[in-house]
């Protein structure tokens, strides 16, 4: 069974950077798009980028684009996301999502990390 584990969540100040890590166990991770979502107190589940298997394409929203760079290490079955310029409203848990490109239907969860930005 496919298992992610974030990691790299915390507290730092606005205008800060974290590097959050997904690593992937159980399967290789290239046969997976792997996505980083978030979740706000009293706010529903954002897709904030993801990184395709195949060709490496990415995809940002637009509330994090030009801040955040998502990268994939497959040797290390890691995935990374880079958030730099942190703003208070960037604070939510971050979740892992590992979309099996052979199954649509199958896709897997990390249980997140928490990252808050003070102002």
């Amino acid at each position: 069974e496919v298992q992610l584990v974030e990691s790299g969540g915390g507290l730092v100040q606005a205008g800060g950077s974290l590097r959050l890590s997904c690593v992937v166990s159980g399967d290789t991770v290239d046969d997976y798009t792997i996505g980083w979502f978030r979740q706000a107190p009293g706010k529903e589940h954002e897709g904030v980028s993801c990184i395709d298997s195949s060709d490496g394409s990415t995809y940002y929203s637009d509330s994090v684009k030009g801040r955040f760079t998502i990268s994939r290490d497959n040797v290390k079955m890691t995935v990374y996301l880079q958030m730099n310029s942190l703003k208070p409203e960037d604070t939510a848990v971050y979740y892992c999502n590992a979309d099996d490109i052979r199954s649509p239907d199958i896709n897997y969860w990390g249980k997140g990390t928490l990252v808050t930005v003070s102002s």
